[in-house]
């Protein structure tokens, strides 16, 4: 077994696993709503919405590690390096809508702040 058969293998083995990632995620989103519905607990489609997103980001960033694995170390051609780019530009679109769509703000913007006592009106 040469070195190429394994980075494969290596590339293989992260695509499945990004693969599981996606749907043993929707499959608890699924499942962790339903209890919530059955319950009657607040936010539950939010929640769900948000469990489901990070699921997916993990499984797509998965993806897009073994297509880089398997691109650059078993064929690096120029046809094979453009492919990747355009998968990753459009994995990269995909995670930060998603991103967008969970935190309500872009990736690269720092979360709000939490409130301190200074920050309270005096009175």
């Amino acid at each position: 077994m040469g070195f190429s058969e394994i980075i494969e293998g290596i590339g293989k083995v992260l695509d499945a696993v990004g693969v599981v990632a996606i749907v043993g995620g929707t499959v608890a989103a699924v499942v962790l709503a339903s209890r919530g519905l059955l319950r009657r607990e607040a936010d539950v489609y939010r929640r769900f919405r948000r469990f489901l997103g990070r699921s997916i980001l993990l499984g797509l960033e998965l993806l897009v590690a073994a297509d880089i694995i398997r691109t650059v170390a078993v064929t690096p051609t120029l046809d094979s390096v453009a492919v990747l780019a355009a998968i990753v530009v459009i994995r990269t679109f995909l995670s930060w809508s998603l991103e967008v769509e969970i935190t309500g703000r872009w990736p690269w913007q720092k979360a709000p702040a939490a409130p301190t006592a200074a920050d309270e009106p005096a009175g």
